[in-house]
């Protein structure tokens, strides 16, 4: 093929591109639901049922947390008993003597 039968393809292409007008662009959304366009250094949009569904697990929880520390406190507090710390000597805690 020529230079010429070159140039005559190169300009029967470019001349259909522009018969045909600009071409519409389809935005496709994720699956059905409102998509969210991702914003550069912004805090992310939250959807009202992405905000209900957070705060009823946290809620759930801080209810298991509190349930297991109120019914088994033993857990996070020890299983021994506390001592006495009346019942202790100066000496046993490492005090000197008045006199000294």
């Amino acid at each position: 093929m020529s230079a010429l039968g070159r140039t005559v393809s190169v300009l029967r292409a470019g001349a259909q591109l522009i018969r045909r007008g600009p071409q519409h662009t389809f935005i496709r959304k994720a699956g059905g639901a409102p998509h969210i366009v991702a914003q550069y250094r912004q805090p992310p949009q939250i959807t009202k049922h992405q905000k209900f569904r957070s705060e009823l697990l946290s809620g759930f929880m801080w209810f298991w947390i509190l349930w297991h520390f109120w019914h088994d406190s033993d857990a996070v507090l020890g299983h021994f008993p506390w001592p006495d710390t009346d019942a202790w000597t100066d000496q046993e805690l490492g005090i000197p003597p008045d006199d000294e």
